[in-house]
């Protein structure tokens, strides 16, 4: 249903009514102020004239106490303005009252960082009311999530559209088309556009960004590794990275390797690609071992990844808990393993959080309010950048906002 149609829609009923209630006003106004113009009419048969009729007796005015003179005209005009707007108001529809349809494009629905974002915006649509979402699986393929988009544009079933991108480049023209056709728009994660340490909007109509810039958590996560490795010569490390033909991971891991370059004890003895699932990490990360038994730290991008690193360890005979292994995302399985020793440390994401304040913007949007363009998504929570054993040792009812 499009705002147009609802606008037209409602101004031909207030029209109709207010006729209806107009024309009810006057049959309702006592003979005594109808008054007319017209001559006296002459009575046949015989029968007096109107001029012609004796006059009545002059009746003493009854005096209520409460209402002792004839209420004024002005009253009687804002008592027909009152029944005038009582007439309209069943008819009237304000952007306040008109259901919201969102549509979340998930880079893909199996993931579960992306479920846990889907979870903060059913949150904040129940909240909202009158509110429905529905989500769509990405697949983690680009071509497919800007098949999505074309779709609902054309469609034009959803007022808005909050994505987590799969690519955040490629996406930009089909995301315009759809602000173009009046769609709001919101992404999660990482901003729209060929600069990813822009969060202003960099596609026209985008009505907002809720992300962080993906090099400065990655940046955190190495100097971590880093100062793990000291005393260490060499200090092994392997990077176990999403898929480096995202734009995205491919600033991730040019910035782990640019920030590793700085110490020379660092050695950088392999690189997986994990995409985001154990079972892959797993292969990937058994594939690394054979040429690499020597694993000092293990450096990843997503919890998922270390679940699979984790099984190839023990499989190699190495003990988990023996190397440095941090990742991304703070899901409850990694904030278990870091608090039992077997991961040393991730960094902190709030997709929860990131889902709700999203859909919260899209909404205040469409109800004609204001909404800030960029939302830091890394200060949704007062939580530092890098949770490790100390923090979690220091909060233990803490628990994460997505299960993994």
């Amino acid at each position: 249903m499009s705002s147009a149609s609802g606008a037209r829609f409602s101004g031909n009923r207030s029209s109709r009514s207010a006729s209806f209630c107009s024309l009810r006003a006057v049959l309702r106004t006592p003979r005594s102020a109808q008054t007319s113009t017209a001559p006296p009419i002459r009575q046949r048969k015989g029968r007096l004239r109107p001029s012609d009729q004796p006059e009545e007796p002059e009746r003493p005015q009854v005096q209520h106490p409460e209402n002792k003179e004839p209420k004024p005209m002005k009253y009687r005009m804002l008592a027909a303005a009152l029944l005038l707007g009582t007439c309209l108001t069943p008819f009237a529809t304000t952007a306040q009252d008109k259901p919201l349809k969102i549509a979340f494009l998930a880079a893909s629905s199996q993931n579960g960082f992306n479920q846990a974002i889907y979870a903060g915006i059913e949150k904040a649509a129940k909240a909202a009311g009158n509110v429905t979402t529905e989500i769509f699986d990405g697949e983690f393929s680009a071509p497919t999530q800007f098949s999505q988009v074309e779709d609902l544009t054309a469609g034009k079933r959803f007022d808005a559209i909050i994505i987590a991108p799969n690519d955040t480049v490629g996406i930009a023209t089909a995301l315009e088309d759809a602000t173009a056709a009046g769609i709001k728009v919101a992404t999660t994660l990482f901003p729209i556009g060929p600069d990813l340490k822009n969060m202003q909007p960099q596609v026209k109509g985008l009505t907002t960004t809720v992300a962080s810039d993906p090099s400065i958590g990655a940046s955190a996560q190495a100097e971590a590794v880093v100062k793990s490795c000291e005393g260490k010569r060499p200090c092994n490390v392997v990077i176990m990275i999403g898929q480096l033909i995202y734009q995205f991971d491919n600033l991730r891991y040019e910035t782990f390797k640019t920030v590793l370059a700085k110490h020379d004890n660092i050695k950088i003895v392999a690189t997986g690609e994990g995409n985001y699932s154990p079972d892959t990490s797993l292969k990937a990360m058994q594939d690394i071992l054979q040429a690499n038994p020597k694993i000092d730290a293990v450096l990843s991008n997503a919890d998922q990844h270390l679940l699979g690193v984790e099984i190839a360890l023990e499989d190699a005979g190495i003990d988990p808990s023996s190397v440095y292994l941090i990742g991304g995302g703070l899901n409850q399985i990694t904030v278990d393993k870091i608090r039992n020793g077997t991961f040393k440390a991730s960094l902190a994401n709030f997709p929860v959080s990131m889902g709700s304040a999203a859909l919260e913007s899209v909404v205040t949007s469409l109800k004609g309010g204001t909404v800030p363009v960029w939302t830091d998504e890394s200060k949704l929570r007062d939580i530092p950048q890098i949770v490790d054993k100390a923090w979690l040792d220091a909060h233990p009812d803490f628990t994460a906002e997505w299960q993994g």
